[in-house]
């Protein structure tokens, strides 16, 4: 059986990491969105309010774990008996640091494959930073999160910056 992890903040879930996540588990039998929890890094959701983003919006997606990690990646996906990670480029910036990191993760754990995968050029403008400042000024997030984050981060946001 094949694990992959798929990796990130997901502060909050975007219709972008939604694609690449139905995407990646194509590639696998099993996949773990792991949620980084990073105590030097501010959230707007805690840790267990991404969690809970995340599986709303995969309530139909059958065969995906949602976990929360902290510290090395390497040692989450080797602590997971995982076979490689997936990670997604939006942008050529993202490619600079995508190569450094998964270079960076090969060397702490010479079996670790990272795959990457390209975002549909119709989501390539989505982020979650984007989202959360549309969702400072009461913008419409439609186009940016799927609707189960939308209500959630419209109210944790709009008039509160």
């Amino acid at each position: 059986m094949r694990t992959a992890i798929y990796p990130g903040s997901f502060d909050p879930i975007t219709l972008g990491h939604l694609d690449l996540i139905v995407r990646a588990k194509k590639l696998c039998d099993r996949l773990i969105v792991a949620v980084l929890v990073n105590p030097g890094k501010k959230y707007c959701f805690n840790a267990e309010e991404r969690v809970e983003l995340i599986n709303k919006s995969l309530r139909n997606v059958p065969g995906i774990e949602v976990k929360t990690f902290s510290g090395l990646l390497a040692d989450f996906v080797q602590a997971q008996n995982a076979d490689f990670v997936v990670r997604g480029l939006r942008t050529v910036e993202d490619f600079e640091s995508e190569k450094a990191m998964a270079w960076a993760n090969e060397k702490l754990s010479p079996q670790l494959e990272t795959v990457i995968l390209l975002t549909k050029p119709e989501l390539s403008y989505v982020s979650s930073s984007l989202a959360k400042q549309i969702a400072m000024f009461g913008g419409d997030l439609s186009a940016f999160l799927p609707q189960s984050a939308v209500d959630e981060t419209l109210n944790r946001l709009y008039n509160k910056h």
